[in-house]
């Protein structure tokens, strides 16, 4: 009997009168992230993940470079469009969106890395999309030209110095500027300066894991005598800038400038090893830090500067398939491909083993392991801050004068309280 009725399932097969169950539908991974410089790379990293992973389509989108990457992020969970896969930059981002964040300690990629973010509660978050740093980079060559060991620029009179000296060189060296510097709101570099370039007073000349003149700060406290002495400094690099680039100018402007060998200096970080390699700025670089004291120092800020986190809200398959993207980025070969050799920057991953070629993320990997460089604070400040708040009075200080922008800082702080 059972013979017979196999017989007859497999006729009725063969003409089509039994249908076989549907197929897994595929899974639809989306990724929003926020660095701009990495976005050709990661886009050709995931096209390869999805052409290589069966059932799995993976598609990135970036919001970066000084656009509301925060207000883009809420309004896509206004329409009911949350991504996946999105990126946190430190405290202010996990807690507007730790109710949408998974907790990943069980993940392959946690066990190979000392920098995930973790939850008050001790929960692995958030996956470090690498290692990043950043000083006050600059051109061997044209301070070679000019007499000037970098290594020499250890304290705001040494750099001070160098400015002068470079300014009054500018026609024999063939530079038009000493340092190329954008803090231009509407150009969307405010984040050079009101994040990068003012980590220098929350974190400048302190142990790594000394957070305490930036806890001050953010409780209203701010120092009057160490936030004059960075105002200066910060308005060293804008009285030596390009005015255009300075205040109307954008990421490709300020880019440009260093890259063409227009300046000696720039504000800028290791991120920006593959712009430069794409203008086919093949001068040596390095970094010296941003010294604004009389204290010596060479440190850099280094730090992961933003974590990958999974969306808690989607779908358990849609959760499970962003959890096994990570890990193929953070444990495979072909992620490691993409993380040093595509995308430029120095792995957080303790098993990837090779090293970044730019000059900016290799002055990084030394400075690491020489130690005495410095923590990143701007991401822990509330959201929207940055931009809304700081970005202004930095733009304003372009135009404006070192005591107005002591005093509009300070009140910034102490109206957060």
């Amino acid at each position: 009997m059972r013979k017979l009725m196999s017989l007859a399932l497999v006729a009725a097969l063969a003409i089509g009168l039994v249908a076989l169950p549907a197929q897994a539908q595929d899974v639809d991974i989306h990724v929003f992230q926020l660095k701009v410089e990495i976005n050709e790379a990661i886009s050709n990293f995931v096209k390869r993940y999805s052409e290589n992973t069966p059932g799995v389509n993976v598609t990135v989108e970036t919001i970066g470079g000084g656009a509301d990457y925060g207000g883009t992020l809420r309004a896509k969970l206004q329409a009911d469009q949350m991504p996946d896969i999105f990126m946190i930059e430190g405290k202010g981002g996990y807690e507007l969106w730790k109710d949408y964040i998974l907790d990943m300690s069980d993940a392959d990629w946690v066990k190979d890395t000392d920098l995930a973010y973790y939850s008050p509660e001790g929960a692995a978050v958030g996956f470090p999309i690498g290692i990043e740093g950043f000083g006050l980079g600059y051109n061997a060559d044209i301070l070679g030209k000019a007499g000037i060991d970098p290594a020499s620029l250890t304290t705001f009179s040494a750099t001070k110095a160098a400015f002068e000296k470079l300014d009054g060189m500018k026609a024999e060296l063939g530079i038009d500027n000493v340092v190329s510097v954008g803090t231009s709101v509407a150009g969307g570099l405010w984040w050079v300066t009101s994040q990068h370039v003012f980590n220098a007073f929350y974190a400048g000349y302190l142990d790594y894991n000394d957070a305490s003149v930036y806890e001050a700060t953010l409780a209203g406290d701010v120092d009057q005598e160490r936030l004059a002495a960075f105002a200066n400094y910060l308005k060293m690099l804008y009285d030596y800038s390009d005015p255009d680039v300075l205040i109307n100018g954008n990421y490709d402007a300020q880019i440009a400038a260093f890259a063409n060998g227009k300046t000696a200096f720039i504000t800028q970080g290791n991120w920006t090893d593959p712009n430069f390699e794409q203008l086919g700025a093949a001068f040596p670089r390095g970094f010296v830090s941003h010294n604004f004291l009389e204290e010596e120092s060479t440190g850099l800020y280094i730090a992961a500067p933003s974590w990958f986190v999974v969306n808690a809200q989607a779908s358990p398959e849609r959760q499970q398939a962003a959890v096994d993207f990570l890990n193929h980025m953070a444990l495979t070969e072909d992620g490691a491909k993409y993380i040093v050799e595509e995308a430029g920057m120095v792995p957080a991953f303790k098993s990837v083993t090779l090293v970044p070629k730019g000059d900016f993320s290799r002055a990084l990997v030394e400075a690491n392991a020489r130690g005495g460089n410095f923590n990143w604070y701007f991401g822990q400040n509330p959201d929207g801050f940055n931009v809304n708040t700081l970005g202004p009075i930095f733009e304003l200080l372009a135009t404006g004068t070192v005591e107005d922008f002591i005093a509009d800082v300070t009140l910034a702080f102490q109206e957060l309280n």
